[in-house]
């Protein structure tokens, strides 16, 4: 095939792809043609109470703490995460690493306020971090619908190291699908093995993990 034919074929294939992508915006405007005042109210009015059950939604989170990272007692714990369908809660000491934490954490509140985040002193809380198998500080519980759903203890799935970005650990929080995002998913492995737990209940039958 000489270099002229293979230059026409390619001028075929964009000129197909043209076509076909022009199409598709006529077929596009011709479905708003078509639509008459009334599918123009109709949709209107559906947009209308979209926005109005957000606005509420946003209402409900922000009465709720949402929005802000706050420090709770023991005692509140699961009455906070029967009240928010999502929350991040950090179990922590004063320390470094902790505190790295805690300004990520900080940060990400703000930009997610359908999420609660929380952080509650592992060390005066004992039964707590029993039930839920505490053992590395600091350990973000993502908690889903009053379950446990994922742990991230320590850095390891952050690099391993504490100089990790507020970007990175948004990512691996989404990969828990506890917080809502819509950026590319993160390189980094999900590492938990351990199994889902409500925190309705008062036995426990997963592993813990421990570095």
């Amino acid at each position: 095939m000489d270099e002229s034919h293979a230059k026409q074929i390619l001028e075929q294939q964009v000129l197909t792809v043209a076509r076909a992508f022009e199409d598709k915006i006529d077929d596009e405007i011709a479905a708003l043609d078509r639509l008459d005042l009334d599918d123009l109210e109709a949709l209107r009015e559906r947009r209308l109470q979209q926005l109005k059950k957000m606005a509420e939604k946003r209402s409900r989170w922000l009465s709720l703490g949402h929005g802000e990272y706050t420090e709770i007692p023991e005692k509140e714990f699961f009455a906070a995460v029967k009240a928010s369908d999502r929350v991040v809660c950090h179990f922590y000491r004063e320390n470094w690493p902790c505190k790295v934490v805690d300004k990520h954490l900080s940060i990400l509140a703000k930009q997610h306020i359908e999420t609660r985040f929380l952080k509650i002193h592992a060390e005066k809380s004992p039964f707590l971090t029993e039930k839920l198998r505490i053992i590395v500080l600091p350990t973000l519980a993502l908690v889903k619908n009053a379950k446990v759903e994922d742990y991230v203890a320590g850095f390891d799935e952050l690099g391993g190291t504490d100089d990790f970005s507020t970007e990175e650990l948004e990512e691996r929080l989404a990969k828990s699908q506890v917080i809502s995002f819509e950026g590319e998913a993160s390189s980094y492995p999900t590492k938990s093995n351990k199994t889902k737990r409500s925190v309705r209940q008062s036995k426990t039958a997963d592993s813990s993990d421990s570095d």
